[in-house]
């Protein structure tokens, strides 16, 4: 018996965003310690992400419930009448001139995500996977889907109980919507496939069974409801979005500790030099650093000597690199504020009408349109332009810590930043981490969008891709949050010995004083590497520090 799934509270509805940092707590959305209310209209990135990684609860609109009511009508009194309409009373794709007798719409639904579930490759991860439900559960709550409410709430109990269906990675080209990973996706709600509970991959119909909940037995057009829309690339893309966020912020608390640890300059940083070139992401950050870099007297220490003209571009060009990252990001995020709100399925139905189109079949008084809202172009070509802006941050985060432990270029410090330097090698594989994950991210950098291989006879002839491009996504903002955790200890230990060398001068000094925040919290966590050690424990404690957003509130004001 599965008390887990039907008797046990799950500590997510006890404790909603017991997985979130405080930090990160402080950033919920609307509903912060309530369930989310469904519309389809108004779900935002954070809603994503305190669902998905935060367990927060949903439930359907009553407004949307009686919209979804009354596009059911229309599809009934469709499939009633015999009418000839594309995935209601017609096959799939290429398929779509064969016509479905009523009596077999039930079976023709069924069939759909039977054949549809080819999926290959590693599930993904739960949070994805919970993602993917709410963002399903919010576009049929638009209405235009012709299912029954009774789907989203059975979404919705799946994510308040914990059960995640198991969906394979790859399948997906996005063109009909991520249609293999929805298959998998929407499979158990029927009973079929299997489902992680708990952290155990059983089969679905024992799980609905031990949570007494029925197999649903889907009707006409609710199979394609279920699986024809972006909601795969659209939930990595949420989540891709909120872990950006904190890495950009991340990123300036990083640069600004090199900075101090350089003995550079924030003269490059001032606010009139920014809004003489005033991209909006360049003067945030500038911004960012110069509150980090507030009340330094190490920099001040410094300042009127002519030890340097200019800081390398890594260090001075800061608020341009990181800022044209932090403009692509707003541009991700705007579309996603879009497409986590939008109609992704084929047809859509209009229960009052939308329009004249000669090519729209009309009934009672609704219409009923087939296009190609399933297209995940927009999402696709955001994503692939976010990836590669990601990547940036991780390519100039890497040049500072080559700049750091090369004793020909740190101002004195010793090499590769070991007190013991030829016995003991210091900090100097740190960097060829960082090189490799830099190149690796090159790599993943290539534009999954430009890319197309026609599925479906030819009648899907040009295709997104754009799960690819989610997934690539995913992988460059791990690379870059271990880049950036690289960074953090190696500011850290070039900032320990630069304050012992200004005490052994004579000098009084401190970081700005973000920049002593952040290296406090740094060294909370990992000691000052006094001697060789293994240092992949240092690193996962520095990685989680910017996974979790736990220096972002230094970036605050």
């Amino acid at each position: 018996m599965l008390t887990s799934v039907s008797d046990k509270p799950r500590s997510p509805e006890v404790e909603p965003h017991h997985h979130l940092p405080e930090s990160q707590r402080a950033r919920l959305p609307r509903q912060a310690l309530t369930e989310i209310v469904l519309t389809g209209a108004d779900l935002s990135i954070a809603d994503v992400e305190s669902v998905a990684r935060g367990g927060q609860g949903v439930r359907l609109d009553d407004e949307a419930r009686a919209r979804m009511n009354e596009a059911r009508d229309v599809i009934e009194r469709l499939v009633a009448a015999g009418e000839i309409v594309y995935g209601v009373t017609t096959g799939f794709g290429d398929l779509a001139t064969t016509f479905i007798a009523p009596e077999d719409s039930a079976r023709l639904q069924e069939n759909l995500l039977l054949s549809h579930a080819v999926g290959v490759g590693d599930p993904l991860p739960r949070d994805v996977v919970r993602g993917m439900l709410l963002l399903r559960a919010n576009t049929l709550a638009l209405g235009h889907s012709g299912c029954r409410p009774l789907l989203v709430d059975r979404i919705c109990d799946f994510l308040r109980l914990g059960i995640h269906p198991v969906v394979p990675c790859q399948g997906s080209v996005g063109a009909s919507g991520d249609l293999a990973p929805l298959a998998h996706l929407a499979l158990p709600l029927t009973g079929r496939g299997d489902v992680e509970v708990d952290g155990r991959v059983l089969p679905a119909g024992e799980v609905l069974a031990a949570a007494g909940l029925e197999p649903l037995e889907l009707g006409a057009k609710e199979g394609l409801a279920l699986l024809n829309g972006t909601q795969m690339m659209s939930a990595i893309g949420a989540l891709v979005a909120a872990d950006a966020d904190r890495l950009s912020r991340a990123a300036s608390v990083a640069a600004a500790m090199s900075c101090e640890a350089m003995l550079g300059t924030d003269v490059a940083y001032a606010a009139a030099y920014q809004l003489a070139r005033p991209h909006p992401g360049q003067i945030a950050v500038a911004a960012e650093l110069r509150w980090l870099l507030r009340d330094s007297s190490l920099m001040a220490s410094h300042h009127a000597s002519a030890h340097k003209v200019q800081d390398p571009y890594s260090l001075r060009c800061v608020p341009q690199v990181h800022g044209a990252v932090r403009d692509a990001l707003g541009y991700l995020n705007g579309v996603l504020d879009i497409e986590l709100n939008s109609a992704t399925d084929n047809p859509l139905v209009f229960p009052h009408g939308g329009g004249t189109d000669v090519n729209a079949l009309a009934t009672g008084g609704g219409l009923v349109i087939s296009g190609g809202n399933f297209h995940g172009e927009p999402v696709a070509i955001a994503l692939d332009f976010a990836k590669l802006a990601i990547c940036e941050l991780g390519a100039i985060s890497e040049r500072r810590i080559a700049v750091m432990v090369d004793s020909r270029l740190n101002g004195g410090l010793p090499p590769f930043l070991s007190a013991g330097s030829g016995l003991e090698s210091g900090m100097m594989l740190l960097q060829y981490t960082a090189a490799a994950l830099a190149s690796e991210n090159k790599v993943l950098a290539h534009p999954a969008s430009v890319d197309s291989i026609p599925t479906s006879a030819n009648q899907e002839d040009h295709v997104s891709m754009g799960s690819i491009a989610a997934r690539h996504a995913m992988i460059v903002v791990a690379n870059v949050q271990r880049i950036l955790a690289l960074e953090l200890l190696v500011a850290a230990q070039a900032l320990d010995f630069r304050l012992v060398r200004s005490a052994e001068a004579g000098l009084t000094v401190a970081p700005g004083a973000g920049v002593a925040e952040a290296h406090a919290r740094i060294r909370a966590v990992v000691p000052h590497l006094d001697r060789d050690r293994i240092q992949t424990g240092d690193i996962e404690a520095a990685a989680r520090l910017v996974r979790q957003g736990a220096l972002i509130d230094l970036v605050a004001e």
